[in-house]
């Protein structure tokens, strides 16, 4: 310990480095319940690509394992400490290095919020596309950590659509420059993509080039009530089909809408069982609304309200992303799923989940952006209770065999971290985790990047 700490000091200021353990203690785990976490050595706080690159070439030459971190937001154990680990926080990282509009690029380092950075590109009449509901604190680091999604994919997709370039350090202190500031480029292989949603396990993103869209007009929302998730999840499949592309569709079960009232007064219908949101920023998003209210209405909806206006559209959609936060309220601990099946099977995915929470005698919340069929069913429990808690994390891999049963993914936005590293082997097969482990020992082999992570 005294070896480790006294080489990081030689490469980092003083107040790069906590040593306090009351305070190294809160960098030890993300928000994902039923992760176990370890005790790091210490925690490191860079700010520049050089003393990045310190952390690393140190840590290789001790065979000491190094945990990158962004805002901790995660959901699946992925940035937990291990056992006399660096934890490695890249929040001090936080510069947008540029933003051109001619290129519709944004360069910038790992530790940008997400909502920062969006409404920065905003001024420039740019647009970053992907939102995940945590946008006002995560960053855009942790963001390719996971490769996260969020309300607008969609239309516009997911974070691994926008990163474009990446600089990274690897294991043993090197910087390694992927990609491009093009349009357009295929030289070589796609490391990139690579990187994207590898939860930190194959090097430290210190910078990414990220793509950018001109900003669309203010879009307008729609609220459907329904008598039952069969009926929104029809409406859904509908809307698809006849080929509407809205910039936001998204399904709020009765326990979730329940929650929202109780923790923030929204005022949402209660007496529904379903409520599903569609969103259109078209030049004409009136006329896009009253055919997709068409749709919900021949499906069975029993009320179809457009907003008026933008700032009942805000409402609406503040609504929504409370939602994951106002079933944290319902009991002490929740477990969150990030299940993700063809449209076509989101009916049978609500559906089975309602079993299990009916057979496990527990309240499961169900909030999902159902365009993508990417449903977050959110187990609500007392850690207290032993038995509930083992029902809990029973039901959650019945959630998750349910997915794979329907052709689905075990996740969509969240990664694997400690909580799917089971699941991944089931999803992937043995020669997909053979291959993928000589990935990781190509990059890292020393095995010193994320350990226990993903398989």
């Amino acid at each position: 310990m005294s070896d480790l700490l006294e080489r990081l000091r030689a490469g980092l200021p003083p107040e790069a480095l906590i040593t306090d353990p009351d305070v190294t203690a809160s960098y030890a785990h993300d928000m994902a319940s039923f992760c176990e976490a370890g005790t790091p050595a210490v925690v490191v706080l860079p700010r520049t690509v050089e003393q990045v690159q310190h952390v690393m070439r140190t840590a290789t030459a001790l065979r000491v394992p190094v945990v990158p971190q962004g805002a901790r937001t995660g959901l699946s154990g992925a940035a937990n400490a291990s056992d006399g680990c660096i934890v490695l926080s890249l929040v001090k990282m936080d510069r947008i290095l540029e933003i051109s509009p001619v290129d519709r690029i944004a360069a910038v380092e790992p530790g940008v919020v997400n909502a920062v950075l969006s409404r920065a590109v905003n001024e420039h009449g740019l647009y970053y596309p992907p939102d995940p509901s945590s946008w006002e604190t995560c960053t855009i680091g942790g963001n390719i950590g996971t490769a996260s999604g969020g309300l607008c994919c969609v239309k516009y997709g997911v974070t691994a659509e926008y990163v474009l370039g990446l600089e990274v350090v690897l294991a043993d202190g090197r910087l390694l420059t992927t990609g491009r500031r093009t349009a357009k480029g295929v030289a070589g292989y796609d490391l990139t993509r690579l990187f994207v949603g590898s939860e930190g396990s194959l090097g430290i993103v210190v910078k990414a080039v990220l793509a950018l869209k001109p900003q669309p007009p203010q879009q307008l929302v729609l609220a459907a009530e329904f008598p039952s998730a069969a009926a929104a999840c029809d409406a859904v499949c509908r809307i698809m089909e006849r080929g509407h592309t809205p910039s936001l569709l998204e399904l709020m079960d009765r326990t979730t809408v329940r929650a929202v009232n109780a923790m923030a007064s929204m005022g949402l219908p209660e007496t529904t069982e379903a409520l599903l949101l569609c969103a259109f920023d078209t030049p004409d998003p009136l006329a896009d609304l009253a055919a997709v209210g068409a749709l919900c209405t021949a499906a069975g909806a029993t009320e179809v309200v457009p907003a008026d206006n933008a700032a009942e559209s805000e409402l609406l959609l503040q609504a929504r992303r409370m939602s994951l936060t106002a079933l944290e309220t319902v009991k002490p601990a929740t477990m969150i799923d990030d299940v993700c099946v063809p449209r076509s099977q989101l009916g049978a995915m609500l559906a089975g989940t309602a079993a299990i929470a009916e057979e496990y005698d527990l309240t499961i919340g169900v909030c999902a952006h159902a365009g993508d069929g990417n449903t977050h069913p959110v187990v609500c429990f007392d850690h207290h209770d032993p038995d509930e808690s083992r029902r809990a994390r029973e039901s959650f891999d019945a959630i998750m065999a349910l997915g794979l049963e329907l052709g689905g993914t075990i996740t969509g936005e969240h990664g694997v971290g400690v909580l799917k590293k089971e699941w991944l082997a089931r999803e992937l097969g043995e020669t997909g985790i053979e291959l993928q482990r000589g990935i990781k020992a190509a990059f890292d082999p020393l095995g010193l990047l994320n350990p226990g992570k993903l398989f």
